[in-house]
């Protein structure tokens, strides 16, 4: 059991400063089961605890795990220079509880995106050590082939690599598109690849994570949800 005043609360859910909460608080914003709560100072037990701010309903959660498909010319970063920044898409306060982009999918790269404002979530499926499995669909310029596969699959050299980097997995979708899994992460991976084995990506999309599908989730381009504790359990493993 835990227990917050409630500007704490607001403040830690993104919603401003503390002393904006407190002042929400007394003007009468905030309603819990329906009665509304005009102490900034009560405590209040945050497991479980739904809320109403404005009369739209939140629940609290201490951190937030969210997928979000990414569309295209969206950069992944909190500081966007050519394009909008991602977390654009999601709520504002989500960026007051500093959410981060977990790892980067270039501006022209649609799919799952993953973002929380958990520290350690964002090491540990960032990180190339855990060896979490990404799945592609990459549109190339020219036919796919069973040569471009085998190329993929047994490793290309890139210029700044020390070893060649292969594919886990690889196989032709359709005339110019391929299904690839990648575990390393690398900047520009796929195309990277793609352009070593004598072809050009002209179009990328990342439908899955570990176990976690994309089309599993049920989002259209440019929607988000959060993700329970069953979902980030596939994300550490393949299905």
């Amino acid at each position: 059991m835990s227990k917050l005043t409630l500007d704490r609360i607001l403040q830690s859910q993104g919603f401003g400063t503390r002393k904006w909460c407190s002042e929400l608080i007394a003007a009468g914003e905030v309603s819990i089961a329906g009665i509304t709560v005009t102490d900034c100072r009560a405590a209040i037990e945050t497991s479980g605890l739904v809320f109403q701010l404005f009369d739209e309903e939140w629940v609290y959660r201490e951190k937030v795990y969210i997928a979000l498909n990414k569309p295209a010319n969206y950069e992944c970063s909190r500081k966007p220079s050519h394009h909008p920044g991602v977390l654009s898409l999601l709520p504002e306060q989500f960026a007051r509880r500093d959410v981060q982009p977990v790892g980067r999918l270039d501006h022209d790269t649609t799919g799952l995106l993953l973002m929380s404002d958990n520290g350690s979530f964002i090491h540990a499926q960032s990180s190339p050590k855990r060896h979490i499995p990404k799945l592609y669909v990459a549109t190339t310029h020219t036919p796919a082939t069973p040569e471009l596969v085998a190329q993929l699959l047994a490793g290309v050299k890139l210029h700044d690599e020390p070893a060649p980097l292969a594919a886990v997995t690889c196989r032709i979708l359709a005339e110019h598109q391929l299904e690839i899994v990648l575990e390393q992460g690398k900047y520009h991976q796929v195309k990277r690849m793609l352009a070593a084995a004598g072809n050009h990506c002209v179009a990328l999309r990342r439908t899955a994570i570990g176990g976690l599908k994309l089309d599993e989730l049920g989002l259209a381009e440019g929607e988000w949800r959060y993700l329970d504790e069953t979902q980030r359990e596939l994300l550490v493993r393949d299905s």
